[in-house]
């Protein structure tokens, strides 16, 4: 599903190059759950970045779902972008003069879901919120808020889900839901997840491990975490 080939990102400061990331290269195939980690600095979110198509590397390459992500315009890449993939953010990026439906329905009405409000109801259900479909983002919980990025990010069935630190803004018993939450919808909808954490715990529940330091592929390693099913959310929850 994604592969990096020497993957390196450079840039200017002043008369001085620093490498965010310097000949990084695996393969992520379909369906599999991994986690990036590593200390600050050391290229994890330029590297999903780069995965995702947002920015693009001083050398190197992406291949998302068989597609080379150079060859493409900046519109191109936000069209595949919009095609396959889903975001969650530490930040959640919900549009505060929206309510928790419609947030999740924008992006399939760009799209062009003929039933974007029915596919939005069916999302927000699968996370435990359809009694706070109504509610706007500040009406909502941290965790709540984080469900509806959730629910946003898998209503385009994505064929790959990026998450940048998603449990980052959240306490720990909303973290642990989220978590469950986005292990559930890998196996359920067979997308491929690839989360950014700080966290061992939370890298621990991964299926993979890919750990960068100093710009650069330190390990990479199966976990033998055992992907038990996890319980369904709760009607409102945290």
């Amino acid at each position: 599903m994604l592969a990096a080939r020497d993957l390196t990102k450079q840039y200017h400061s002043g008369e001085t190059l620093l490498s965010a990331l310097d000949g990084v290269s695996f393969d992520i195939p379909s369906g599999a759950y991994v986690a990036i980690v590593g200390p600050s600095g050391s290229g994890k979110t330029t590297l999903l970045g780069l995965l995702a198509g947002l920015d693009t590397p001083t050398r190197g390459s992406v291949l998302l779902d068989g597609t080379d992500l150079a060859v493409l315009t900046e519109d191109a890449r936000a069209r595949l972008r919009g095609q396959k993939v889903g975001f969650v953010f530490q930040s959640f990026q919900l549009l505060p003069t929206l309510t928790a439906l419609e947030n999740v329905a924008v992006p399939l009405e760009l799209r062009g879901d003929p039933r974007p409000e029915s596919t939005a109801r069916d999302a927000l259900a699968r996370v435990g919120l359809t009694l706070r479909a109504t509610h706007f983002p500040a009406q909502l919980s941290g965790g709540e808020q984080q469900r509806v990025a959730i629910a946003r990010a898998f209503a385009n069935q994505p064929r790959v889900l990026f998450a940048d630190e998603p449990t980052g803004n959240l306490d720990a018993a909303s973290g642990r839901l989220v978590i469950e939450l986005l292990e559930s919808l890998n196996r359920e909808s067979g997308s491929t997840v690839v989360l950014v954490t700080h966290d061992p715990a939370l890298a621990g529940r991964a299926s993979r491990i890919i750990r960068l330091e100093d710009g650069r592929l330190a390990s990479d390693a199966a976990t033998d975490h055992p992907r038990q099913p996890s319980p369904p959310p709760a009607a409102t929850g945290a």
